[in-house]
């Protein structure tokens, strides 16, 4: 009862001094604010990525082919023969070395041209096997995707995205019509939605265009030699295998697995002729990331509530000043040291927790009109309310302290006197 009456005193007291009472909350509003919105700036800028990476899978590791820097600026001959990369038999060792992988998937990328009738189009084939798509998991829109029949039988099937399809067979019935890539004819079986976006610093193992054909097919109709035709002759390279994928069992095995494999390619191949990219490794270290990220601007918006805080023991100290006949009175009949403490000490939590729940308020709003305006994606999380609406709290009760105690301590006789 005694609480409830000291809150009701302390709001009509502020209530006496409106304005002055909105001056000092204003300082714990834009605190606040800053808080909640800032967070929320640097929840969604790191969110969007953390997302992208967990698509690449957690669990999987990626290799790439990559051509040496010593093969690189060898334009100027007429003809070159390029053999770097992955190897058919790097794919069998990690099957037979690793028991912690479960799967390997094997890609083999070539460029051709796709065309069915007067339509063209310039086709990524990737020379694959089924398990592509449990790995890289993309909604299937139409048909089927590969089978262990089509790589027992090389057939010559082939799986669209939906952009290809969409600019090859425009409003034609997609499944069923026969797609030719290069010199050969390929029946289209399905069509598969497609991500190609980059995901902090590893692009996505799709493309939007795509073309999934089995991978003993791939070998048998294209090879392992591509020509490209340049300004200055013909480049020819011999890649067996641009990717692998391999999947772990257990995200905890992760980084052992590609050490281990790191260790194993390093064996057999003389030249740095591939690239190794761990998701899950880029996920923790995007994590650490945004955690630091998000200390640096809750401390820089928390400068904000510093300065209301001191705002607020400022007004407190000139109301304690202004009000010394009025606690001089108390005092006198029988009002104790820790009733004023806890008057003023309510005054102030109340000031900054009204400011805290508008500055929340603020906050939120804030984020809202840049993602509306700005097109930014923001995340505004409850932690980040609760922490902003704790520390108004605490700014009231870490700032009131003192005013109060100084109003308790006065002498009652000198406070009578006070004019």
């Amino acid at each position: 009862m005694r609480t409830w009456r000291n809150i009701r005193l302390g709001i009509r007291n502020l209530m006496l001094h409106k304005l002055r009472s909105m001056l000092t909350m204003l300082g714990v509003v834009f605190g606040v604010a800053s808080v909640v919105a800032m967070l929320a700036v640097g929840e969604g800028a790191s969110a969007e990525a953390l997302e992208q990476i967990r698509r690449l899978g957690s669990q999987n590791i990626i290799i790439h082919s990559t051509r040496p820097a010593e093969d690189e600026g060898g334009s100027a001959q007429r003809v070159r023969m390029s053999i770097y990369g992955l190897l058919y038999d790097d794919l069998t060792r990690i099957q037979e070395t690793f028991p912690e992988v479960e799967h390997v998937v094997p890609i083999k990328q070539v460029p051709k041209e796709g065309r069915l009738g007067q339509r063209t189009e310039e086709l990524r084939v990737v020379g694959t096997t089924p398990l592509w798509f449990d790995l890289v998991q993309r909604p299937l829109i139409a048909g089927r995707t590969l089978r262990e029949a089509d790589m027992n039988t090389s057939s010559n099937v082939v799986v669209l995205t939906e952009y290809g399809a969409r600019r090859l067979l425009a409003t034609q019935n997609a499944i069923g019509q026969t797609l030719r890539l290069g010199g050969d004819a390929f029946e289209v079986v399905g069509i598969v939605r497609s991500d190609d976006a980059d995901a902090g610093g590893i692009q996505t193992p799709d493309d939007r265009v795509d073309a999934y054909v089995p991978l003993n097919t791939a070998r048998e109709r294209f090879g392992d030699i591509v020509i490209q035709r340049t300004a200055g002759g013909q480049q020819r390279e011999m890649v067996e295998l641009h990717r692998i994928i391999a999947r772990v069992t257990s995200t905890d095995d992760v980084e052992r697995a590609a050490d281990g494999i790191e260790r194993m390619l390093q064996r057999h191949h003389r030249r740095q002729d591939y690239r190794m990219d761990v998701p899950l490794a880029l996920l923790r270290q995007a994590e650490a990331t945004r955690r630091t990220f998000n200390i640096v601007l809750g401390s820089i918006a928390g400068i904000s509530l510093l300065v209301g805080g001191i705002g607020i023991m400022n007004i407190m100290l000139a109301s304690v000043t202004e009000r010394t006949r009025e606690i001089g009175i108390r005092r006198a009949i029988g009002a104790k040291r820790r009733q004023i403490v806890g008057q003023f000490l309510v005054e102030t939590v109340v000031l900054s927790m009204v400011g805290g729940l508008l500055g929340m308020v603020l906050g939120v709003s804030i984020p809202a009109l840049v993602t509306f305006f700005a097109g930014m994606p923001t995340v505004v999380t409850m932690w980040s309310l609760a922490l902003a609406v704790g520390i108004s709290v605490s700014v009231g009760v870490v700032f009131g302290i003192y005013p109060a105690f100084r109003a308790a301590n006065l002498d009652p006789i000198v406070a009578l006197r006070h004019e």
